[in-house]
């Protein structure tokens, strides 16, 4: 294949053009944007090298001379969303500062709702996200931990948020595709669960149904769950909530 390196590489080592010869047709930018078009409309497994050539307007073939292999094209998509993170001045609060950067992580996997299938540490060293991961041990500065828990505390945020951002996707997806409303689909579910619940073979389930205060809150559990993480961080001996 054109381009393909016989040892691995790090495309980011890579110049992106050289000194000599005509200046190149498409930049990174080009490219991670194309094939960023195509997964926001068509999904991940629209892109393809051929797909994104034609995006651009030049031949495969050409396209193997910017990224030598797909991964490369992955890595270049994962930084160009990374590059939308809002990089703030710490407020000096741990806490409130790793809340807002997951709820702004949440929102752009929204927004690009591909993000979620290609969260891997290996796409998590381009220069857009070294700079977010700086951002984030920024927000950490007055957290008390050796350098180690914090990127474990980053790395546990930031795999609740894709959780929890997948399931409501993968949510969403489905209820596109049934033939009736999700509210249909839920009283019918609901009004099952209950008749297996009142027989008596599940004396514990009917206690917590007892106790239900109402309809989930699905704002409020994804706060609860961050907020259960953090907690877990807080140095011993302290007041979570404080």
């Amino acid at each position: 294949m054109a381009g393909r390196a016989d040892v691995p590489e790090v495309i980011w080592s890579r110049p992106e053009r050289t000194g000599r010869g005509p200046r190149p047709a498409y930049t990174r930018a080009d490219i991670a944007a194309a094939a960023v078009r195509i997964a926001d409309a068509q999904g991940l497994d629209a892109v393809s090298m051929r797909h994104v050539a034609a995006e651009l307007g030049c031949g495969t073939m050409s396209l193997y001379n910017y990224v030598p292999r797909k991964e490369d094209l992955y890595e270049l998509m994962v930084d160009a969303i990374s590059g939308e993170h809002e990089l703030w001045e710490p407020s000096g609060d741990w806490r409130a500062d790793m809340l807002r950067v997951a709820r702004q992580t949440r929102a752009l996997m929204h927004r690009h709702p591909w993000m979620p299938a290609l969260m891997s540490p290996v796409y998590g060293f381009s220069p857009n996200a070294l700079r977010y991961l700086e951002h984030c041990l920024a927000c950490l500065d007055s957290f008390e931990g050796t350098y180690g828990t914090k990127f474990q505390l980053i790395a546990m945020v930031n795999g609740v948020v894709t959780t929890y951002v997948g399931n409501e996707l993968a949510t969403a997806e489905r209820t596109r595709s049934l033939p009736w409303s999700e509210e249909q689909e839920n009283a019918v579910r609901i009004a099952y669960l209950g008749s297996q619940v009142a027989s008596g073979a599940y004396p514990r389930m009917a206690a917590a149904f007892m106790e239900d205060s109402g309809p989930i809150d699905l704002e409020a559990v994804f706060e609860q769950a961050l907020e259960r993480v953090l907690d877990g961080f807080a140095p011993r001996g302290t007041d979570p909530s404080g």
